[in-house]
């Protein structure tokens, strides 16, 4: 099934489907995967988020390099399943890799679509005073930017 199709068919999903899933592990359970142990969402599963009103501001900072922000509150297509997820005001820390294409429509409207991969480089827990990077016994946040950079690159020359 087409990454389009897969995208149509969770947002056509009705609510009653969503609830009567069963969750075999919560949120905050340690999970494996290939020898990794981490909490949050399962592997496998999938959200779907609007990101209405967003604001993207880039600057060109050579010919064909750019810098940019974007802001905006995401917001789930579906409700969360109540009990769920992650403590209000959880901080997540993202690296994204992605390719962006932009068609222009009109003189002022680009048609984007941004797809790619996104890593998380750490958390932050509402009672804690830093992202997870930050302690001791934890990659540091540039040492793990550079293993999934030296990973990316180890698999694209694979490719």
């Amino acid at each position: 099934m087409s990454e389009q199709n897969n995208i149509l068919r969770y947002i056509n999903l009705s609510d009653s489907h969503l609830k009567s899933k069963s969750h075999r592990t919560s949120y905050n359970d340690l999970k494996t995967y290939k020898n990794q142990i981490y909490t949050g969402m399962e592997i496998g599963k999938s959200h779907y988020w609007n990101y209405n009103n967003g604001k993207w501001y880039e600057v060109k900072n050579a010919p064909d390099k750019w810098k940019f922000t974007f802001n905006c509150v995401k917001k789930r297509y579906h409700s969360a399943p109540r009990n769920t997820g992650a403590s209000i005001q959880t901080k997540y820390h993202w690296y994204l890799l992605g390719d962006q294409i932009a068609t222009k429509l009109d003189a002022n409207s680009y048609l984007t679509t941004f797809k790619g991969i996104k890593y998380k480089i750490g958390h932050k827990r509402p009672y804690w005073k830093k992202f997870s990077y930050e302690y001791p016994e934890q990659l540091s946040y540039k040492d793990k930017l550079i293993q999934i950079l030296e990973d990316i690159l180890y698999q694209l020359k694979r490719e």
